[in-house]
């Protein structure tokens, strides 16, 4: 996700100062960006940090440790983290960041890889209102929706809510069209009867063909929905509420991960089904 969301930064004409821990990952830009060894270093060499991480320990790390951005002593970032990580992290990130002059603006984004890659992704944001406004056409270079949520937090309250509807969308496209076929009915013909009514979605059109053309390709893999939905059981829980579609869809990936398929786009969810029907979906 970084390496395109940088790329369409460069041309929109933003100068990059770049580093992964991953040496590999930063070589498309030894003509293009500044790269540094540590993040200490970025925010020695720039006004503004965004940062992309696996999750909620990376984003820890990476702006609190040691070799930190904190490290570097620089009073007046920003901080845009658009990790998808625990609102409750987030918030205690800011919290530290406050006692050293350092604002933050927490903006998980949707739309995977492919939607990195064409500039299209819908970042949700959480923040004071001037930063935002500040930064706001720096996100919209990888963006094509960038709103503003609430305060600090906010952001991957917005992206956990994303990530529930996706999850529970995409079992339910793949529960539909595993009956459809059981019962004697081409699910093609299905999809193309529902999708103009009240069911037709974009998690519809984007992983039903999928689904039926078996392309399990990652666009956004079930180990990741899985972070992220461990993200949504941790909130909930610390809420005090149930969420329990979100957790039974959690189990059917987590059988998913336990069968060696993680590395699967989460439209593989038909694969639960056609499991536990003794069933595979067809074109």
């Amino acid at each position: 996700m970084g390496k395109p969301m940088c790329h369409n930064l460069i041309k929109a004409g933003y100068d990059l100062v770049v580093m992964d821990k991953n040496m590999e990952s930063t070589k498309d830009f030894e003509t293009l960006a500044t790269i540094v060894l540590s993040p200490m270093e970025v925010a020695t060499l720039s006004e503004v940090i965004i940062t992309m991480l696996p999750n909620s320990p990376h984003v820890k790390d990476v702006i609190l440790g040691k070799d930190g951005i904190v490290a570097s002593d620089r009073k007046g970032l920003t901080i845009i983290d658009m990790s998808s990580i625990s609102p409750i992290v987030s918030r205690e990130i800011y919290s530290e960041l406050e006692k050293v002059g350092i604002d933050m603006l927490d903006a998980p984004v949707s739309g995977g890889e492919p939607k990195a890659i064409e500039g299209t992704l819908s970042v949700m944001v959480g923040g004071k209102q001037e930063i935002f406004d500040k930064y706001y056409h720096l996100m919209k270079a990888m963006a094509a929706s960038v709103v503003r949520v609430g305060e600090t937090g906010a952001g991957n309250i917005a992206k956990l809510c994303n990530q529930i509807i996706v999850a529970i969308n995409i079992s339910a496209v793949a529960e539909a069209l595993i009956l459809a076929q059981k019962a004697g009915v081409s699910p093609e013909l299905v999809y193309n009867a529902i999708r103009g009514g009240l069911a037709g979605s974009t998690v519809l059109d984007a992983k039903a063909p999928l689904m039926m053309n078996r392309k399990f390709t990652p666009g956004f893999r079930i180990d990741l929905h899985i972070k992220d939905m461990n993200n949504v059981l941790e909130t909930s829980h610390n809420l005090g509420i149930p969420l329990p579609l979100s957790a039974a869809v959690m189990e059917m990936m987590q059988a998913l991960k336990a069968d060696g398929l993680g590395n699967d786009d989460h439209c593989s969810l038909v694969k639960y089904y056609e499991k536990i029907t003794n069933l595979v979906l067809e074109h």
